[in-house]
């Protein structure tokens, strides 16, 4: 295991100050951590809908178009009603 050398000393300190061993304190810090999340409420699955619909471009819409910026947004203006460029 590695630990950051930095948070390593300031662990080491504290199980001093705590009259413990640097061990007892990461085993009391995962015993801390597991039993907190085994605490928490699990999260209810979300079923998505899924659709069921066939796929496709319209038959009126040029699949050439997406690769041309300024025609794509033409025709998006022109499928929403906008007055177009």
């Amino acid at each position: 295991m590695r630990l950051d050398e930095q948070l390593m000393r300031e662990a080491k300190a504290l199980a001093i100050d705590e009259g413990t061993t640097f061990t007892a304190l990461i085993e009391d810090s995962l015993r801390e951590r597991i039993a907190r999340s085994k605490a928490q409420p699990q999260k209810e699955r979300i079923e998505l809908p899924v659709s069921h619909q066939t796929g496709g471009l319209p038959p009126w819409l040029d699949p050439d178009i997406f690769s041309d910026n300024s025609a794509l947004a033409d025709a998006l203006d022109e499928f929403d009603g906008s007055p177009g460029r």
